[in-house]
Parts: C-alpha cells; structure tokens; sequence
C-alpha cells in the first residue's frame, strides 16, 4: 500500500516533470511570460525573452542544439544581455552570415534558463523551431523514406522527380549494396536563382546541394523538358552524396573526394561530352591527374575540375565492373570503420590508390586517345 505523503510526492513529482522546472523552483514567483523565435530564411534566427520574478533577474542563457547527424550530442549556449531587473526582456540574434546557414527543412532545439538574485533558477523545456522557405508555398510527396517538396508545376512534374528519386536508390543499391539509413527530404527549386536565395553567399554556379548531415537536398529544377531532364541526372547524384555519406559516417575521416564524386558521377549514368573530351585530351597529353591528388578538394579551375570529375567515374566505374557490388560495400564498410584510403583499398581489393590508378588507365574501358 502507497503511504498518503509518498503519493502526493509521486503526483507533485509528475507535475513539475511536465511544467519544465524542477521541484527546488517550484516555490518562486520566479517565471517566463514570453518566448519566441523569429525567422528571417536564411539569413538569421531572433530568439525573444520575457520574465519576471520578485527578485532581480541576474541570468539569461540560451542552449540550442541543430537536429543533424553528429558524433555526439553538441550544444551551445549563449549568456544573454541582461540588466539587473525583476522585469527583464531580451533577445539574442543568430546572424547565419557570420556561422554559415541551415538548410530549409531543419530543426532546432532551444531552451531557456534564468536566474535570479534570490538564487531560483528556471530551465524551460526543450522546443523545436523549424526552418521553412516560406518565401513560396510548398506541395509534397511522400514515397518510402524519401519526401519531396515543390512549389512549381503540376503533380505529373513532382511524379517524375520522385520516380527518378526512387530508380536513383534502386541503381545506387545494386552497385554499392548501399542504402538510405535516414529518411531524406527534397526540396525542388523552380530555378537555381531561387535555389542560390535559400543559402548564405552561395555560387553563381550552384544548381543542387545534398546537405549530408541534415538529410536534405536542394536543386533548382524548371518544368520544361530539358530542365527536368538535367534534374534526373542531379538527383541521382546529390542523392549518391547523401546516402554515401549515411553508409559510412564516422568520426574518424572522410572518404577520399575521388570516392565520393565517383560514385556521384557514375549514379549519373554514362560521361557526358565535356567529361569524355576533357578525358581523352588528358590521355593524350600525358596529363592525367593521380588519385592521391584527387583524394583532396578538386580543384576551382573549371577545366582541371571536369578532369578530376572524369577521372573519379573512371576509375570508381572500373572497381564497380570489375569487383562488383559487395566488394564497393565492403569498401564503404571498411571507411566506416575509420579505416585510412590506402590501407580500406588494400583489405578489400588488395591494391593502394596507386595501383587502382594504375589498373583503371590501363583498363579497355576507360575512355580511349582519340
């Protein structure tokens, strides 16, 4: 039998569970009149305050957590301005210009913890403020784990996207035996313009972007023909991005960027023109570009870049024809494990990257001298 008093602790224990503060704050006056969060896509986020107690408010701190894909669990805080008053209003501004910006479709966890001379503190319970595009008015489609956003064209148009979407993870598992961990969201721009005014100071040139720790991908997309025609070739790819990255995620390193444009590339499908020209130029010269130099950023210039982008199909088109499905996954598996690019390469295939650079020029199907 539960004894009266130890009731009414149990009782007095679930309701400050649900009122966000703990059992030594109960007994003051100390409180949150107002709390809200402001957003200004994709620029900044303005968290708003409000409270009151009977003595001076002395502390005002923000925690806030980004819903992605972490090592492990990362919170900031912020100490907010805050003169001595029994009645205290502030706010604290994210300027996203100055951290780098959240894609549309992201989450936040937020929550408040104030102070006051008496030595009463109040810690709210976490909320989630979502980061919304609301510059257009969004439609979506859901099939599997994949949910697509559009604001433009008709449902025929968001159909075909999610068809490509789906054929795309199909491909990617039947070369890679890699698969969607995590649900993924996409976001169909009408245009890259529109595209570019969702992100903090983004290239003239960026037409898609897989945001790998979020989930998310964004591409500008029109309804015409050839536009959606360029969009089924991109999804594959920032797709590959995103569920590569989920395959192999670790705190340890990334993958070679060869390995990881490369597999982008070939879920493209065949090379096209500019790729094969840019190839074949380079065979002829003698100025192929090594994979060892390919496992870091490729370069900004455009003709060194479609090189190295070429080069990375090549030679992941060449591991895939030739080892097959399980040994790719067991390559990414290796990665996972934080395994280094020559020593995964060696326990699954028996060769470092140079010798892969080897076997894939060598190979009767890498694109010919002309």
């Amino acid at each position: 039998m539960i004894k009266k008093s130890a009731l009414v602790l149990i009782l007095l224990v679930l309701v400050l569970a649900f009122s966000g503060i703990s059992a030594v704050q109960a007994g003051s006056n100390l409180s949150i009149v107002s709390s809200s969060v402001e957003t200004d896509f994709p620029a900044s986020l303005t968290f708003n305050i409000s409270a009151r107690s009977d003595a001076n408010i002395t502390d005002i701190r923000l925690s806030y957590q980004v819903e992605r894909l972490e090592h492990a669990r990362v919170v900031s805080e912020i100490f907010l301005p805050v003169s001595p008053a029994t009645s205290v209003t502030t706010q604290w501004v994210w300027d996203m210009r100055m951290t780098g910006g959240l894609p549309a479709g992201s989450g936040v966890d937020y929550w408040w913890t104030v102070s006051d001379a008496a030595g009463n503190k109040l810690e709210t319970v976490p909320e989630r403020v979502f980061i919304e595009d609301s510059r257009y008015s969004w439609k979506s489609i859901t099939e599997g784990d994949v949910t697509l956003y559009w604001y433009r064209g008709d449902d025929s148009f968001a159909g075909e996207l999610m068809e490509a979407t789906q054929e795309a993870l199909t491909q990617l598992k039947a070369n890679t035996g890699a698969e969607l961990e995590r649900p993924v969201s996409l976001y169909i721009y009408a245009n890259s313009s529109d595209l570019q005014g969702a992100m903090i100071f983004a290239q003239e040139w960026t037409g898609g972007v897989a945001f790998t720790q979020y989930g998310i991908i964004a591409i500008g997309i029109g309804t015409s023909a050839g536009e959606v025609a360029w969009g089924n070739r991109t999804i594959p790819h920032e797709l590959t991005h995103l569920v590569i990255h989920q395959v192999v995620f670790n705190p340890y390193n990334d993958l070679p960027t060869w390995l990881d444009e490369g597999l982008a590339m070939n879920a493209e499908g065949a090379l096209d023109t500019q790729f094969t020209s840019s190839l074949s130029s380079a065979r002829s010269r003698g100025s192929l570009i090594s994979l060892r130099s390919l496992s870091s950023p490729f370069s900004a210039y455009a003709d060194q870049s479609i090189l190295a982008y070429a080069e990375s199909y090549e030679a992941v088109t060449y591991l895939i024809d030739n080892y097959g499905r399980e040994k790719m996954f067991d390559l990414l598996q290796a990665f996972r494990k934080g395994s280094g690019y020559d020593q995964a390469l060696k326990g699954v295939y028996g060769f470092d990257m140079d010798g892969l650079d080897s076997l894939w020029r060598a190979s009767p199907a890498a694109v010919p001298v002309p």
